[in-house]
């Protein structure tokens, strides 16, 4: 694999770090949307993740809602068709949208109210008020509060003494948050970069620091960057959602910044992060499926880089360094898959015998966060264990006692109402898919019960799983809550993914059919009290069980849904179209793929039929999926079910709500807490009235 690496750890799953539909800013997703405008995690390690949305995320859109047995189609939106400018036409559909969600948007004002204040109290109930990420450079010790950044020395940050350095208000950056932060190993300089919630392009300043500290450069569409010596930057530019530009940039006295990597490939996304100890700058080049990394000497800054393994189709890795020694972690070889069905593990790698132990974490755990800028020589690793109705704890493992410890520091209530089940569903070709199911422990007659099903599904990333106040509200109030790892996502490791992609994607919609089938037969709800919950490339699946299954569930809620996969994949202008082939294929030069993307879109398949009630919200800033392709998808999904309605006739004829939530501020990735927190309390005031008014 590589000749410079003395160490070589073959068979271990890397899920790379690339930038998708859903992929942006993983460690904020790992959390729940619902954060205070102020509280947005800080990336202060060497990790530059590109990652996925939360269940939490939407587009702008508007809904219709069609509740009157035999309403026809507005004649407005007839004579829409006559428009040959797509502007006039996205324009009218935007209207229109607007002018639906404000006629119905009233009947859910007086639920969703009381939705918000519960979340509001729950959040200050269960999330502690945990200190910012804090990075130690010598005696030194930064961390960021309020878009302020402060300095102290390491034995006095607990006594006050404190100064700041950089206030993004006083720079003229009002709506904007502090991203990630890096420091010069002198501490002379140091780079932050600043992002708004309207846009996924991020500013980087950077301070000459001192007594009186000036902003020395700033440097706009910046992505990711690092300090390779006391006074020379590296950094990715950003245009149009690709990376594929590095750029180093130099601050002695003869200031100069040069091009020192550019990637011809549209399917790769390049990134940028030193190794642990800071001894090499890795470029790391990936698609969805191929990676390639390039080094650059931290003690040469100004030499060439020096590629490690020349990208090789399929093969993922990942390089570290410790001791004069490369460690690849890699898909390449026999990879070791995970068949734990959901139990999470922690295993520890031994540098002297290289033997593995693993350690099964508690049941209740889903989802695990290294905590940030862990020191590369410490012998405690601490970490953070969480579920979707059970807020983060804190657990450390010590290398030297080899046990693991739980650190009892935050004075969180614990969850005792809540009980966890593992389940295991047979798949169409006999493949058992992995789901975990939350209910209240006091809950009765839970086939009565409501139940909101989650799904994700593609690009080889995990469902998340992380807290969020309003899955422990529904819990809370006798809801059930399933989460289906079907494939396509990352639950059991890379043949999971590859299983579920391209030609595969239909298996993943056989997974979720199975799934909510099982959980209907062990008395898990019913259809007529089912909802189904999914976000961005989520969407696909969503939407074909919604066209192939509709029987199955009462409800859908959908945000930023990638719904349209054909027409979207057809467009080669649009930024993400090339490296999105990887996932969903090419149906522009291969005609077998274009019928098989065709057999599945949500967007194709809709026809008259008795269809759920669906509510989308979406976002009018979203860069990733055009707002175009989700207007036309509401517009079809709803003459469809009128369609159906107006041929039945019958008597008691039930007519789908199809509402469509479109807003202005926000993007696919962000939203302010208050943004947010209004968006999720509206879906579920629609959820409440579709499934306990039954």
């Amino acid at each position: 694999m590589c000749g410079t690496a003395r160490s070589f750890i073959r068979g271990l799953s890397y899920s790379v770090k690339y930038c998708s539909k859903d992929n942006h800013l993983q460690k904020i997703h790992l959390y729940s949307k619902l954060k205070p405008k102020k509280c947005h995690i800080l990336d202060w390690s060497g990790s530059t993740c590109n990652s996925t949305v939360p269940p939490g995320s939407i587009l702008p859109w508007r809904f219709f809602s069609c509740k009157q047995e035999g309403t026809e189609i507005p004649c407005k939106i007839k004579k829409i068709a006559s428009i040959t400018t797509p502007e006039l036409l996205y324009k009218d559909l935007l209207k229109s949208e607007q002018k639906n969600w404000n006629e119905i948007s009233g009947r859910y004002k007086a639920m969703a109210k009381r939705i918000k204040k519960k979340i509001e109290e729950l959040h200050k109930k269960y999330t502690f008020s945990s200190e910012s990420p804090r990075i130690k450079v010598g005696e030194s010790v930064y961390f960021e509060e309020n878009g302020c950044i402060f300095l102290s020395k390491a034995d006095d940050v607990d006594e006050g003494n404190v100064r700041i350095l950089f206030s993004a208000e006083d720079l003229g950056f009002d709506d904007a948050f502090i991203q990630r932060i890096r420091i010069s190993p002198d501490q002379r300089y140091m780079a932050t970069s600043l992002k708004s919630e309207n846009s996924e392009e991020a500013t980087c300043v950077v301070m000459k620091l001192g007594d009186f500290p000036v902003v020395e450069k700033v440097i706009p569409n910046v992505f990711s960057f690092e300090w390779v010596s006391n006074d020379v930057l590296y950094y990715t530019s950003q245009k149009n959602l690709k990376c594929q530009d590095v750029f180093m940039t130099t601050f002695t006295k003869q200031k100069h910044t040069e091009l020192v990597y550019t990637e011809q490939d549209a399917r790769f996304f390049v990134d940028i992060y030193c190794t642990k100890d800071r001894r090499f700058l890795t470029i790391n080049s990936n698609s969805k499926t191929t990676s390639e990394v390039w080094l650059v000497d931290c003690r040469h800054p100004f030499k060439s880089p020096v590629l490690v393994q020349a990208r090789t189709k399929g093969v993922i890795y990942h390089i570290e360094h410790r001791n004069d020694e490369l460690y690849i972690l890699t898909t390449y070889g026999e990879p070791a898959e995970y068949k734990n069905a959901g139990h999470l593990y922690l295993n520890v790698i031994s540098f002297v015998s290289h033997s593995v132990q693993s350690i099964k974490l508690p049941a209740w755990a889903c989802a695990f966060e290294l905590e940030s800028h862990p020191e590369h020589t410490t012998s405690t690793c601490y970490f953070q264990l969480t579920s979707p109705v059970h807020p983060p704890k804190r657990f450390a493992y010590s290398f030297k006692e080899n046990n693991l410890i739980e650190q009892a520091v935050q004075e969180v209530p614990i969850i005792t109402n809540c009980h966890t089940t593992r389940l295991l569903a047979k798949s169409k070709d006999e493949t058992l898919v992995p789901i975990t199911v939350f209910h209240n422990t006091n809950s009765k007659e839970l086939h009565r019960k409501p139940l909101l099903v989650h799904v994700y599904g593609a690009y080889g990333m995990d469902l998340n799983m992380s807290f969020k106040e309003e899955k422990l509200l529904l819990i809370e109030e006798g809801w059930i809550l399933a989460y289906c790892h079907v494939r396509g996502g990352g639950e059991l490791g890379h043949s999971w993914h590859k299983d579920g992609c391209q030609h595969n994607k239909l298996k993943g919609l056989d997974d979720l059919k199975a799934c909510i089938i099982l959980l209907h037969e062990l008395g898990f709800s019913q259809p007529k009290y089912t909802a189904l919950a999914a976000a961005s490339a989520g969407g696909v699946l969503a939407g074909a069980l919604c066209n192939s299954n509709p029987e199955l569930i009462r409800a859908m809620v959908l945000q930023a849904p990638f719904i349209d996969v054909l027409n979207t994949m057809m467009k080669t202008h649009l930024p993400l179209t090339i490296e999105e082939q990887e996932e969903w294929g090419n149906p522009l030069a291969d005609e077998k793929c274009m019928k098989y993307i065709k057999s599945y879109c949500p967007y194709h398949n809709i026809k008259p039929q008795c269809y759920p009630s669906v509510f989308i919200t979406a976002y009018e800033n979203d860069q990733r999926i055009p707002l175009t392709g989700v207007l036309r998808y509401v517009q079809k999904l709803r003459k469809a079910a009128l369609d159906h309605a107006g041929r039945t006739k019958k008597k008691g004829n039930w007519i789908p709500n199809i509402i469509l939530d479109i807003q202005a501020n926000g993007s696919h990735c962000d939203s302010s807490w208050e943004d947010s927190l209004n968006e999720v309390a509206r879906q579920l005031a629609f959820l409440k009235k579709e499934l306990e008014d039954v």
